[in-house]
């Protein structure tokens, strides 16, 4: 059986345990899920990677990238998109997610790092769940995180939110003297995320673990359990401390044109 990629990250990091150190790809990827004004199942992505650097490099990146192409588009720092007024002039905001959350969701996860405890505070500060439904610690946190913090990020600058709970780490690494954190960061423009960004993982033992507690979780939920990558475990070994980025340039054309759908920077959308 054989599968369409979701991102060309593994092949990247495969190149950086080679010694390629400075890399990018724009290429189509394919993510089998919703379709909605902000979703296709088939889009376009930009991959960059950095070797021998974190995450803080990419966040000048981001930075630098968006700042001149806005100039680029607008010939000046700002724009609109959404009905609201953009600063596109670095530096940008940062927020870590911590703070995004106790300042717009007026609650605190790392006081409340289970879902009993973080459950509880949510439902003391007014957060509606099924009495009768279980809530994992991810469960709440994005509802909470949907409902009251990600509308307000990247106004009336561009944010990046950054430093993820250990368990969202993904393919991030944890931060260093605080494994409560990873570091990975993600970038928002008016309510509206537009990259996922890691200080790469390059410890195969603690990235097998990862993959098989997925494995786990996906065959409990019932969907379709996918092979380890063995050769990307290998090249982890090799490879030097690195940092990506994942960036959706269908969703920044949204921003640049102040498309109110993806569908209209798309040729041939799935309807």
């Amino acid at each position: 059986r054989k599968y369409l990629h979701t991102s060309p990250e593994y092949c990247m990091k495969k190149l950086l345990a080679e010694g390629w150190e400075k890399i990018f790809q724009i290429c189509r990827v394919f993510r089998d899920g919703e379709i909605s004004q902000t979703h296709q199942i088939e889009f376009t992505m930009l991959e960059w990677y950095r070797a021998h650097t974190d995450y803080n490099k990419i966040m000048e990146d981001c930075e630098k990238l968006i700042a001149f192409l806005a100039q680029k588009v607008f010939g000046v720092w700002e724009g609109a998109f959404r009905n609201a007024r953009i600063d596109f002039s670095p530096p940008f905001e940062k927020l870590s997610v911590a703070q995004a959350m106790c300042q717009y969701g007026r609650v605190d996860v790392e006081k409340n790092p289970d879902s009993i405890s973080l459950l509880r505070e949510a439902k003391n500060k007014g957060y509606h769940f099924d009495p009768n439904g279980e809530y994992s610690f991810d469960d709440i946190f994005f509802k909470i995180f949907l409902e009251a913090v990600e509308p307000r990020l990247g106004k009336p600058r561009p944010t990046i939110l950054y430093d993820y709970p250990a368990g969202m780490a993904a393919l991030a690494r944890l931060k260093p003297g605080n494994p409560l954190r990873a570091e990975r960061f993600e970038l928002y423009i008016a309510g509206l995320e537009l990259a996922n960004a890691f200080s790469e993982l390059n410890d195969p033992i603690e990235q097998r673990r990862r993959f098989e507690e997925e494995q786990s979780l996906r065959a409990r939920l019932g969907r379709p359990v996918y092979p380890i990558d063995e050769e990307l475990l290998q090249a982890l070994s090799k490879m030097p401390p690195s940092a990506g980025i994942a960036l959706g340039v269908d969703r920044l054309a949204m921003i640049f044109c102040d498309a109110a759908s993806i569908e209209e920077v798309v040729a041939f959308p799935f309807k």
